[in-house]
């Protein structure tokens, strides 16, 4: 002890034995858990290495469940846009379809009525241009000369009432009881005595059917004279 003071060295004191033995004691712990068989040192650090470490936090969750909220909204955003648009576009092109029907309907509307309008205007000229004819022997031969004329039918007025007034005296109702056509069961009858079976064959489209008809009866008669005679005109007596 003296030779130990005498190189310099100062004694260990109480708290450096207990340093000393704690240092020991943990060695010998170490070395007992190496010496443990079948434990495997360097497969723990490699296992505690390759472990994965989590380093999500509260706020990165928070982060991505905003973001993803975003997105969401931005789509549905989006999505309601586009439909804005589609009803906007559809109602534009309703409101045109409509306007355009409207507009065809106006136009229709327009042309029936001018044409019922020309038709009343051209029904009201003809009624104007077209004259009124007395109903006694001067009106009937004048309607008669009118219709041959649009017919083509040659004849007078000196012609067809010279004739009249020979074969019925101007009686439209006149019928002939004693000639070779009452004998045979067809007697002539009307202003111009004109038998049923002549006048169906050369009545004229327009006038009346009925043989007594005044108008009608002269007509069918100066029809028959003119391709008999080449006109009533040329008619002297009895045909």
């Amino acid at each position: 002890m003296k030779q130990l003071r005498a190189l310099g060295h100062s004694p260990l004191t109480r708290a450096h034995k207990f340093s000393i033995a704690g240092v020991a004691s943990l060695g010998a712990a170490a070395l007992a858990i190496t010496l443990v068989p079948g434990h495997d040192t360097q497969a723990q650090a490699e296992e505690v290495t390759s472990s994965p470490v989590a380093f999500t936090t509260d706020a990165g969750a928070q982060r991505i469940q905003d973001v993803h909220a975003s997105v969401t909204n931005q789509q549905a955003a989006a999505s309601e846009k586009a439909k804005a648009i589609a009803a906007k576009l559809k109602a534009e092109q309703d409101a045109k379809q409509k306007a355009a029907a409207e507009a065809k309907a106006k136009a229709n509307a327009e042309a029936k009525a001018k044409k019922d309008r020309e038709i009343r205007e051209a029904a009201s000229r003809a009624a104007a241009r077209k004259p009124v004819y007395a109903n006694n022997l001067d009106g009937w031969i004048k309607e008669s000369l009118a219709i041959m004329k649009a017919k083509g039918i040659p004849g007078s007025y000196d012609g067809l009432h010279r004739n009249i007034m020979r074969e019925s005296s101007g009686n439209p109702n006149a019928m002939n009881g004693w000639d070779i056509n009452a004998i045979n069961g067809i007697p002539s009858k009307g202003l111009l005595q004109v038998i049923p079976p002549t006048f169906a064959a050369y009545h004229v489209s327009g006038t009346s059917t009925n043989i007594y008809d005044p108008v009608a009866n002269i007509t069918a008669a100066a029809n028959y004279a003119a391709d008999k005679y080449g006109s009533i005109d040329n008619v002297n007596s009895a045909y």
